[in-house]
């Protein structure tokens, strides 16, 4: 079970390693097998279904990302928590309002990821 503390020491990490354009830091929070939802899979990986499995193929697609938005600054808005998963609110590229829902393994590892837009 997460803790206030520990959600709120994850989101922090994980913003600063997308503000760094650190690819590394940011998939070392996923788990190898990973499962992996987003609008932006559409756009950026001409990937109809939004879904990717497997650390790799999401890191290949986090590359695009970073490489698509040089500019990229999340902003951290809030962060909630549950049993083995948490809500990071943020705000994201070409200021859209995004929330994604990680759910963890019993590594600690993100394993599965949900990701929301307030437009599009």
């Amino acid at each position: 079970m997460f803790t206030e503390h520990k959600a709120k020491e994850f989101a922090e990490h994980w913003i600063q390693a997308w503000n760094n354009h650190d690819i590394e830091s940011i998939v070392s929070h996923y788990a190898e097998d990973v499962e992996y939802f987003s609008p932006f899979l559409t756009r950026l990986a001409n990937n109809p279904h939004g879904t990717l499995c497997g650390k790799w193929a999401l890191k290949e697609y986090l590359a695009k990302g970073l490489a698509a938005y040089p500019d990229l600054n999340f902003v951290l808005k809030n962060v909630l928590f549950g049993v083995r998963s948490i809500v990071i609110q943020y705000q994201s590229v070409n200021n859209l309002n995004a929330s994604e829902v990680f759910e963890f393994d019993e590594n600690g590892l993100v394993s599965r990821v949900q990701c929301h837009y307030d437009k599009w």
